[in-house]
Order: C-alpha cells, then sequence, then structure tokens
C-alpha cells in the first residue's frame, strides 16, 4: 500500500510526468515521415515566419510580448542578466509594480524558473540562482487562467481555435486542525510539490487553514508546479473564435500557437476583457 501512495507511482501511473522523449516517441516518428516529405527537419518553423525558429524553441519572449496588441498584455519589462535588485526595485517603481511580481527566463520552455516573488528577500534569492536575462512581468490575480490554442493559414482573414486548456491550480481544502504540508501529503498531484514548497514557501506549510477554507498553494498555472490540465474545449464558441481572430491578424508573422491568458470569468474572455501572459 506504500508502494502505490509513493511519488514513483503517481508519476508512473500518469503518463503526464513521464519524460518527455517517451510520450513524444508517436510524434517524433511522425516528425521524421514528415521531414522526408518536406526535405527539411525544420519545415515547420515556417508556419511562424514572424516568431524566431516559428516559436518551436529557442524564441526570445520579451520580442514575442512587445509584438502583442499592448493594452492585452500585462506589464512586462526586460531584465539583463546582470541587473541587481536595487535595479529591478527601480524599474518597478517606475512601472507602477508591486509584489508579488512574476519573473521568468527570457528564454525557456516548459515554466522553467517561472517563479512569482512576493518581497525583496525572494528576490535577491530568485537573481543569485538565475544568471540569464529574465522577464519582470506584473502579476494578474485572476482565477480562470487558460491555454488557448488558435491557428489561422496565411492570407486568410478568418481562423480556428481547435482547443482550450483550463488550469485549476494547485489548492488545498482545511480540516480546521491539519498543516497545508499535511494536507498535501494526502494529495497524488501535491505530495510532488513538497519538497519545493518547504524549500520556497515554508511559512505557508505550517498554516493550519480553517475549516472549508481553500487555499491556493501555488498561484502559478504550470504543470511542474503542480497544476491540473483539464479539457475546457466546451468553452469554445464563435465569439472566442471571433476574438482571437481579431488579436492574431495584429500580430505579424503569427499563424499557429497557444496563448496564456487570464481573466475573470469565460464571459470577460468572451468580451476581450483578458491579459495574454505568453504566446
Amino acid at each position: 500500500m506504500a508502494f502505490i501512495k509513493s511519488n514513483f507511482w503517481v508519476r508512473f501511473t500518469n503518463w503526464e510526468y513521464w519524460p518527455l522523449p517517451l510520450v513524444y516517441i508517436p510524434i517524433y516518428i511522425y516528425w521524421f515521415i514528415l521531414s522526408i516529405k518536406a526535405g527539411s527537419f525544420f519545415f515547420f518553423t515556417a508556419s511562424n515566419p514572424g516568431i524566431e525558429y516559428g516559436g518551436m524553441l529557442g524564441e526570445s519572449k520579451i520580442k514575442i510580448m512587445e509584438a502583442l496588441p499592448p493594452e492585452l498584455i500585462p506589464v512586462t519589462e526586460f531584465i539583463t542578466s546582470s541587473a541587481s535588485s536595487e535595479m529591478i526595485q527601480s524599474i518597478m517603481t517606475k512601472r507602477g509594480l508591486k509584489y508579488p511580481v512574476i519573473f521568468k527566463p527570457d528564454i525557456g520552455e516548459r515554466g522553467w524558473q517561472v517563479e512569482i516573488i512576493n518581497n525583496i528577500t525572494e528576490l535577491d534569492q530568485y537573481l543569485n540562482e538565475n544568471k540569464v536575462n529574465l522577464l519582470l512581468q506584473e502579476y494578474i490575480d485572476e482565477p480562470v487562467e487558460l491555454g488557448i490554442f488558435y491557428y489561422r493559414f496565411p492570407g486568410e482573414k478568418k481562423g480556428k481555435v481547435t482547443s482550450i486548456v483550463e488550469k485549476e491550480m494547485l489548492k488545498v481544502q482545511g480540516d480546521g486542525s491539519s498543516s497545508i504540508l499535511q494536507l498535501l501529503q494526502k494529495n497524488p498531484r501535491g505530495k510532488l510539490q513538497i519538497k519545493r514548497l518547504l524549500k520556497t514557501r515554508p511559512e505557508l506549510m505550517s498554516k493550519i487553514p480553517d475549516t472549508d477554507e481553500v487555499v491556493t498553494v501555488v498561484p502559478i498555472g504550470n504543470h511542474r508546479l503542480g497544476t491540473a490540465f483539464l479539457d475546457g474545449n466546451k468553452y469554445i464558441n464563435e465569439k472566442i473564435n471571433d476574438l482571437f481572430d481579431q488579436i492574431s491578424i495584429k500580430i505579424k508573422g503569427f499563424y499557429f500557437g497557444r496563448f496564456d491568458i487570464r481573466c475573470k470569468s469565460i464571459q470577460d474572455l468572451e468580451r476581450g476583457k483578458m491579459k495574454i501572459m505568453e504566446l
């Protein structure tokens, strides 16, 4: 019974935690076949000529953010690898930013080193551990986070939203006596995050929520940080298709990709009231 409850068993019985090379074997085979037909292993980069390498890997996030409609993105600043915490504090003051804020590498995949920073101490620690160019981003504290996949053929005005992923943050519900650490130990997805959270948020782990109190343990929509990705295709409708047609046609050289957005509700999303965190 203990083995079945182990972290290894959780990862083994949920393919989302398997190593990427293993999960992608069927895709690698199909990619190889298409590459032979196209005469190039990187034929897919032509899908987004306005983004480095088509957005497949190694692209600069700040260059993509600068191409998006400014009214739809959070306050975002490029931070060089040599920047000090004092310089960053000055930038935050000038841009009207207050903690918490988001930091992430300018070049990085799958949520690598994306962190919510709550104070100067956490900022200093983050800078010590990340000697790369970074993005400083306004934290958008909205309850709905979605990944919206969209494509449109060049020369056409209408495209299509083909899928929506709903992101359910890692949360626990209090019983009035258990600490967040104890509640996470009972959660198969949550217990995989305990080691990291004990290091980064020890004060949170000792908190005892009231009975039925729901605590969002990790407010970042990232699979590596415990977020569950759910099927949100039920939200696809003509309003959302039209909205992303209007947005995408303004982005030079973009035809195929996923928008990571936050909003108050699906109704607000349909009205275009949202912020695009990444593309």
